[in-house]
């Protein structure tokens, strides 16, 4: 089997050959014979070759399958006939060959490995998969609030690193501009605007180099606080395997002792606006999901929330035991066509991102750098196609098509596209969605067929297939309002968005959880 299959994959590595195919029989008592060239290895179907071969030559049906018999027996012999005259023409050239057999071996040792099931090394699991089967395993233990804690600890220290540093901007900032109104006051008189504009560079270039020297630190210290937890993490996983290690317990008194106090920045609880609803959707098997429709800024379900009463213990502990499991949590974030985080909302996230450490995946930053890397892949794999396209002749059409995409820019994507990133340092969600609008949502006469909601749709198919139970979405479509948001204008807006996910679990069911819960 191995064999029949290399040479099927293999067919394009032979030189092709012409060979003559004969075919003879009979019609009453005239004989006829049917010649036609065959190139061998043959590169398209015999059954196709077959029709053509019966249309052209206008030939009776009652040799019809005579004939696609005698093709089939043609082409199989004369394809082992190829087969083997290249691989006697290998051998001859292996004896010939001054290079080591054991180098032939090690290769033909290699192919197989590579090909067969049987023969493959088993895969070695990698470190992300053990550190988290240890994690998962600890904290559904009784060490889940040493963990939190030991996370607090570290979310204390690089809290006091970016105060630091906002102190630090904020006296530059203070200072230049006490520096630019003073020459300001000089314009005209002793200096010019040349003076002005060398001055400001001079403060921006300053302020960069402020920002990069803090980022610096602040990367630094998050590095080696991951790899801190993760060698913690094991070591505590390993002493907890061993019964007889007495030291578990007092290691994990002491973490849990160890929470910090000092410096600390208390987020006022401000009282939120919501309802929630339990409906039922299916027409045979009906699912039953949890709407609640509440009034808040999208980044309060990532920012770290501290509850006065219980001291300065993050409220998380519900986020770190479903890190690992079929019942993960994912939010739905607007994003302009440019892969970065340098303004807007995005610039707001990575910020809540960078105020604690991700002990389980790459940074915000890193993971952008990735999809930026798959867009501008599949934007030059896109341009190669639409260029095979152009080659074909083809109407108006085509041309439109053809300038649409020139215009594109390949590291940006379209409206109704999305990408995603995993967080483990985030309050309340797992995984964020980073949807693609336009000024379009912003609109009241946008369709069903629209890009946004064609991209909230394939959310929800991602959030199915990959155990995502509940979701957070922005139910106007925007996050800011603006005056020509009326309330028919949010009512229309909010039905729509409604009847889209309505309509898409209705004709689908959650394959693992068929309980979700979605806050608007």
């Amino acid at each position: 089997m191995l064999t029949s299959t290399r040479m099927k994959e293999n067919t394009a590595n032979f030189r092709p050959s012409e060979k003559t195919f004969v075919f003879n029989f009979k019609t009453g008592q005239q004989s006829c014979v049917l010649t036609a060239p065959i190139q061998i290895p043959m590169q398209g179907s015999i059954n196709d070759l077959h029709g053509r071969l019966m249309l052209l030559h206008n030939l009776p049906y009652f040799v019809e399958n005579d004939l696609k018999n005698s093709l089939d027996q043609f082409v199989d012999g004369e394809t082992k006939k190829n087969y083997d005259k290249e691989a006697e023409a290998a051998l001859e050239k292996l004896k010939t060959n001054d290079l080591c057999a054991e180098q032939f071996v090690n290769t033909w040792a290699k192919a197989y490995q590579e090909t067969t099931l049987e023969y493959a090394r088993p895969e070695e699991p990698s470190w992300d998969e053990d550190f988290a089967d240890v994690y998962h395993d600890l904290i559904h233990s009784p060490a889940s609030e040493a963990l939190l804690n030991l996370e607090h600890n570290y979310f204390v220290r690089v809290s006091e690193l970016i105060s630091e540093r906002d102190m630090e901007l904020k006296k530059l900032q203070e200072r230049q501009s006490v520096e630019m109104d003073k020459v300001m006051q000089e314009l005209g008189k002793t200096l010019t605007d040349e003076d002005v504009n060398l001055v400001a560079a001079q403060h921006f270039e300053s302020q960069q180099v402020l920002e990069n020297k803090w980022a610096n630190e602040l990367k630094q210290l998050m590095a080696i606080q991951k790899q801190e937890y993760q060698e913690w993490v094991i070591k505590l996983h390993q002493d907890m395997q061993n019964p007889n290690n007495s030291t578990v317990s007092e290691e994990i008194k002491v973490k849990q002792s160890q929470s910090t106090v000092a410096n600390e920045r208390v987020f006022e609880e401000q009282p939120l606006l919501e309802e929630s609803f339990t409906i039922h959707l299916g027409a045979q098997l009906k699912t039953m999901h949890n709407l609640r429709l509440m009034r808040a800024d999208v980044l309060d379900f990532c920012k770290h929330k501290r509850n006065q009463r219980s001291g300065v213990k993050l409220q998380r502990l519900q986020t770190a035991l479903s890190l690992y499991s079929t019942s993960l949590c994912g939010l739905v974030l607007l994003v302009d066509n440019r892969i970065n985080s340098y303004s807007g909302i995005k610039r707001d996230f990575a910020t809540v991102c960078q105020e604690c450490t991700d002990f389980h995946f790459p940074r915000v930053e890193q993971q952008l750098e990735i999809v930026q890397q798959v867009v501008l892949y599949a934007s030059a794999q896109r341009n190669k196609k639409s260029k095979e396209r152009a080659e074909v002749p083809s109407g108006n059409g085509g041309n439109d098509d053809k300038s649409k995409i020139g215009e594109r820019n390949p590291s940006n994507i379209l409206p109704g596209e999305f990408y995603t990133t995993r967080h483990s340092n985030l309050s309340e969600v797992h995984v964020v969605f980073h949807l693609c609008v336009d000024d379009n949502v912003r609109s009241s006469n946008i369709t069903a067929r629209d890009p946004a909601i064609m991209g909230l749709r394939n959310i929800l198919k991602v959030c199915c297939t990959h155990d995502i139970t509940t979701i957070t979405i922005p139910l106007l479509l925007v996050h800011d309002m603006s005056e020509e948001m009326t309330i028919p204008w949010c009512l229309k807006r909010a039905e729509l968005v409604f009847k889209c996910i309505k309509e898409y679990f209705r004709g689908n069911v959650l394959p693992v959880e068929q309980h979700a819960t979605s806050n608007f």
